[in-house]
């Protein structure tokens, strides 16, 4: 199975640069916000755009890479605009932005996240969700101090595919691959099949779980099975380096996590420190799963968008693909390994009579 594609996942996201705060002061307002930032606007060097109320200045061509202080560096920081509501510094009342998965945020940025409650970010974070990584976040209240909200996040309780059908789909699955272990793992991301119609909740979960067939070879492989490549994922130029090992990050769970970086990364933002212990990927059927939930709402990999988006957006199948081999699959890369998917996929949404939609392929 592939696994090239996680390669360069998370390399790019963690690079990020730290904002000085500077204190707001009456010789320092912070001038009007510009016009707010679109996704599909195409900014040339030196034009503007205001997000996370800041205001934004692009150093070159850029279009889709939302304004911060990480990524690229397209982006420059001008500072807090409207006013001077500053991210990190406190309003006289609550009227923070919502957090957004994957924006940059610098240390002490304050979000609105969607259980109405606020959350302080302890450390700079490229968007990990506020109630998994407790390492880079700490619940804020707008009174002062850090009491935690009244409304607790909502777990996701009404995973659209039955045990009954889940067996359907996997009749030759081990048994570490438990259907408990799935819908513990889910939780973790309460938008997770949730959003959008019954339609889409299925057509969801099915392209999850048909891309995870895929992967897994029908939930029968835990481990990568070629041996001799597991020394192959250590990056020494990881400052953190592989504690656990030369050979401790090959594939592992129902998407082959591989590679010390994406251990760590998918460790911060689940609350779980697998760049240490790498094999609870293979022990604990929940974190196995909650692996491949993390990389489906969080990653885009070599795609223009994450899965989730993709069926929620209504970008079709296709793009799910892309998002997780489509540098080795889609484009004529490997029509076979695509189909494989696409018949998956067509099989799991029969199961849960919904019809596939539009864009199955890459």
């Amino acid at each position: 199975m592939p696994r090239r594609r996680l390669m360069a996942i998370v390399g790019v996201v963690l690079a990020g640069v730290a904002t000085a705060i500077v204190p707001m002061t009456a010789s320092n307002a912070a001038e009007a916000c510009v016009a707010a930032y679109g996704s599909s606007t195409v900014y040339t060097g030196g034009q503007r755009a205001s997000y996370s109320a800041h205001n934004w200045t692009a150093k070159w061509w850029t279009q889709g890479e939302t304004p911060s202080t990480g990524g690229s560096g397209v982006w420059t920081d001008n500072g807090a605009c409207g006013g001077g509501s500053d991210p990190t510094t406190p309003p006289g009342g609550c009227s923070y932005p919502n957090w957004v998965a994957g924006t940059w945020y610098p240390a002490g940025s304050i979000v609105k996240y969607s259980n109405g409650g606020y959350y302080r970010a302890k450390n700079e974070n490229p968007g990990y969700d506020p109630i998994i990584s407790t390492w880079y976040w700490e619940p804020y209240s707008c009174s002062g101090g850090t009491t935690p909200p009244t409304t607790q996040p909502p777990g996701n309780s009404s995973f659209p595919v039955t045990e009954a059908q889940f067996n359907q789909m996997f009749p030759s699955r081990i048994g570490f691959y438990s259907y408990a272990g799935l819908v513990d793992a889910v939780k973790k991301y309460p938008a997770f099949t949730t959003t959008g119609s019954d339609t889409v909740k299925k057509q969801e979960a099915a392209a999850f779980l048909a891309n995870v067939n895929h992967e897994s070879g029908g939930l029968v492989y835990v481990e990568e099975q070629n041996q001799a490549n597991w020394p192959l994922y250590c990056d020494t130029s990881q400052s953190y380096g592989c504690p656990a090992g030369q050979s401790a990050y090959h594939g592992r769970g129902p998407i082959q996590l591989s590679w010390n970086f994406n251990y760590k990364a998918a460790g911060d933002a689940l609350g779980i420190d697998l760049l240490n212990n790498p094999d609870r990927v293979k022990n604990e059927a929940s974190v196995a799963y909650q692996t491949a939930v993390w990389y489906w709402m969080t990653q885009r990999g070599p795609g223009t968008m994450t899965p989730h988006d993709a069926m929620v957006n209504s970008a079709g199948f296709g793009q799910t693909i892309r998002s997780i081999n489509g540098s080795l699959e889609c484009d004529g890369r490997n029509p076979a390994q695509v189909q494989s998917r696409v018949d998956a996929y067509n099989r799991f949404t029969a199961i849960l009579g919904v019809s596939p939609g539009a864009n199955l392929y890459c």
